[in-house]
């Protein structure tokens, strides 16, 4: 059974293991032989018979040596001397149980989804997945009923359904938008998803979608690292999609579309614990718990709330959250279920490999606006690469916003401009209030 557990969870240690098996079995045999000769085996006890006298050869001295062993008993003996095992298989037995301790330790705890015997509560309204999980969410704006335009939102890391663009209800009324913003899968109070993609990432926004009946097509707002549920849907749904805007979209630094000279160099500037987080998360994703929880490790400045801010606006906000303990309840809320399907698991899908599409992959444009808006002083995202990648796909209504660091819904009146951009006006007609849009 423990064979099976570490093939599953090391392959490495599973043939370890079964190497050293085949050792004992080897030396096993080897001193059984050594004990027990093969005639000596073979040949059942001679049954009882008379009592004689033995004839006594004093030809043969009892004193005289043993003969030599055979070979299995020569090999067993040569061990060590002693009958122990050798030193070599001594040494292979200390590593493998080196490898099973290594593999206990970085397993992950299992996660407490909500509802669960010893679980959060669950508080928020839920909707059924296609595989059965539940996903919780938040509604604001006018009633859905009644509503004009219907619009789900993806929040970023360490975020939750209580998020938003930070529109006016002033402007949400003029327009007649609903709004649903929901926990993505592990967050807050949606089921974990230990399969989790980017195709299940927009799958489940589709299946939100179904479940509250908002309609053939939607609009979609995403932010920062909840943005690849946004190239995802672009890549999966586009048939349900009506328009799409995504606020400061977290890049992934071994995209192959980007340019390599300059993603190298943008990667290095960062904070060195930042950096082993991104090497883990793409080489090792099923080591990031477990180094994401030694404090003696380099580890990322983003999950910690340690690493300042160039923006002006966010270094603020993040000191304020800091002391308040904002910061604090908002993480605990996010991973309440556990770290590893909320912050971990997103990490590894934004930061690893993406097999399926990379976004400078996507071609064509779709039939619907996509609106990217980035500020100039971000410090999460680098806006050269952003840049790089919408020039690279040409559609992309590329809004750079000067003076504006990462955390776009923070920037007072800027949730209004977003929405005004990506939703007709009520004569139907784009709003101008999104200003103009910067070309690269």
């Amino acid at each position: 059974m423990y064979t099976k557990y570490v093939g599953r969870s090391c392959p490495g240690l599973h043939y370890a293991l079964h190497f050293l098996s085949a050792k004992c079995h080897r030396y096993s045999a080897a001193t059984s032989l050594a004990q027990d000769p093969p005639n000596t085996l073979s040949c059942p006890p001679p049954a009882p018979t008379t009592p004689h006298i033995p004839h006594i050869h004093f030809d043969k001295d009892p004193r005289a040596p043993a003969p030599p062993a055979s070979p299995p008993m020569a090999a067993a003996a040569a061990s060590t001397g002693n009958g122990s095992p050798p030193v070599g298989l001594l040494v292979l037995m200390v590593l493998a149980l080196a490898a099973g301790w290594f593999a206990n330790a970085v397993r992950p705890p299992p996660p407490t989804p909500c509802g669960a015997p010893g679980g959060p509560p669950v508080t928020a309204p839920r909707v059924r997945m296609r595989d059965g999980r539940f996903l919780a969410y938040a509604e604001s704006g006018v009633s859905r009923d009644g509503a004009r335009f219907k619009v789900v939102y993806s929040h970023g890391f360490s975020g939750s359904r209580m998020d938003s663009p930070r529109a006016s209800q002033a402007l949400l009324e003029e327009l007649g938008v609903y709004m649903v913003a929901f926990d993505r899968a592990g967050y807050g109070e949606s089921d974990p998803d230990p399969r989790r993609s980017l195709e299940s990432a927009a799958l489940d926004i589709q299946d939100l979608a179904d479940a509250l009946d908002l309609g053939d097509k939607f609009h979609l707002i995403c932010s920062s690292l909840g943005c690849h549920a946004g190239w995802a849907s672009v890549k999966y749904i586009p048939h349900r999609l009506a328009g799409v805007a995504m606020m400061a979209p977290v890049i992934n630094y071994r995209w192959s579309g980007l340019p390599r000279g300059l993603a190298r160099q943008l990667y290095r500037r960062q904070p060195l614990g930042d950096q082993w987080s991104l090497r883990v998360a793409y080489y090792a994703p099923w080591l990031l718990h477990w180094w994401m929880s030694q404090p003696w490790l380099p580890t990322s400045t983003v999950v910690s709330g340690s690493g300042s801010f160039p923006n002006a606006l966010d270094e603020k906000n993040r000191l304020m959250a800091l002391s308040t303990g904002m910061f604090q309840k908002r993480a605990q809320a996010a991973t309440q279920q556990g770290g590893q399907e909320s912050f971990y698991r997103d990490m590894a899908v934004m930061f690893g490999r993406w097999p399926e599409f990379e976004p400078t992959d996507l071609g064509e444009a779709p039939p619907f606006p996509v609106h990217l808006f980035q500020g100039d002083e971000d410090g999460v995202v680098p806006v050269q690469l952003q840049r790089h990648i919408c020039r690279r796909l040409g559609w992309v209504g590329y809004h750079e916003l000067a003076g504006v660091g990462h955390f776009l819904s923070a920037v007072p009146g800027l949730g209004d401009r977003i929405i005004g951009t990506l939703l007709p006006g009520p004569a139907g007609n784009s709003s101008t209030a999104a200003g103009s849009v910067c070309a690269y």
